[in-house]
């Protein structure tokens, strides 16, 4: 039985986790000893309380050394993690007592990367000195990350997660979609197309229960054709723009802004053909009542106008 968590809180040390990951490194106690400035004995005793802690072993002792079993390896991930997270922590500290920079973690969906992009331009003219990490994912992992408090902010749907109502969203931008191909599709120069003449290919699609996939789904069901059968799945703009440099015949439905991105570099085409419904709008999603930290609202600030500018330019 695993430790309750006040008991792991309340005895688990920061050096306890910095021996874990040289350990991890070395593959000898005697090395990891070195590495963090302990003797062997004090790092034998280390290991000891650390698995006294989580009432369980984690490493396999062997003449070659310690190996990390299962549970072991999981909590090294962990160590690091924590590790991670402190490094991060002085960087945000010492942005904040200088006046400047920081650090700032924010998470986008496929659809909103070129707003972001821009956003994100703007800032860092300002706070050139600032570091951002960019998670790209799907609604409901960001919602996750959000929650875990590894995002200040995500661009995403809070209608996704089974409490939208835990989450402040100012909504941004209502989502158009494209369909598109590769250049030489051979519906490419079509000089207007309706969802039954696209019935025939393969096609690139959003996994189940996301958005634009019920949005796709919709528009099948409403032409009174069958959904395509043998679809190829994925979340991730890369994997879409390979795929469909892969197979010139595939054909794909991505947000209009990702598309015309990818149509000037000659990446894609976008196929004559107009889909009826829209994708629920996106937003700018934070923790409810959470205090956002400075370069966090300075983001906000900058989507906001990029938003409003968007929104000008389409009327």
């Amino acid at each position: 039985m695993i430790a309750a968590l006040p008991s792991i809180v309340s005895r688990l040390r920061l050096k306890q986790l910095r021996l874990l990951i040289a350990l991890d490194e070395q593959g000898s106690l005697h090395r990891a000893a070195e590495q963090v400035s302990i003797s062997q004995p004090g790092a034998t005793k280390a290991l000891h309380e650390i698995e006294t802690t989580f009432a369980a072993e984690l490493f396999i002792r062997s003449s070659q050394g310690l190996q990390p079993n299962d549970l072991g390896r999981c909590v090294i991930r962990y160590a690091r993690l924590i590790h991670s997270d402190l490094a991060h922590l002085r960087e945000e500290m010492v942005g904040i007592l200088q006046g400047h920079g920081g650090r700032l973690s924010v998470g986008v969906i496929m659809g909103a990367v070129p707003l972001l992009m821009r956003g994100l331009s703007r800032l860092r003219r300002k706070q050139p000195e600032l570091s951002v990490e960019i998670v790209e994912d799907t609604s409901a992992r960001l919602l996750g990350l959000i929650d875990e408090g590894r995002l200040d902010l995500a661009i995403c749907r809070s209608s996704v997660s089974r409490r939208p109502d835990a989450y402040d969203c100012l909504t941004l931008h209502e989502e158009q979609l494209a369909v598109v191909a590769h250049p030489n599709h051979p519906m490419a120069d079509a000089s207007a197309l309706a969802l039954d003449d696209l019935n025939g290919y393969r096609w690139v699609i959003y996994p189940a229960n996301m958005p634009m996939r019920q949005l796709l789904e919709r528009e099948f069901s409403e032409a009174s054709l069958e959904f395509p059968r043998y679809p190829l799945e994925t979340a991730s703009t890369f994997t879409t723009l390979s795929l469909l440099q892969e197979d010139p015949e595939l054909v794909a439905v991505m947000p209009l802004s990702v598309a015309r991105f990818s149509e000037r570099f000659g990446m894609i085409r976008r196929l004559p053909l107009e889909l009826r419904s829209r994708s629920e709008p996106y937003g700018v999603i934070a923790r409810r009542g959470s205090s956002l930290s400075p370069a966090a609202r300075l983001l906000l600030e900058e989507l906001q106008s990029e938003s409003s500018s968007a929104l000008a330019a389409e009327r």
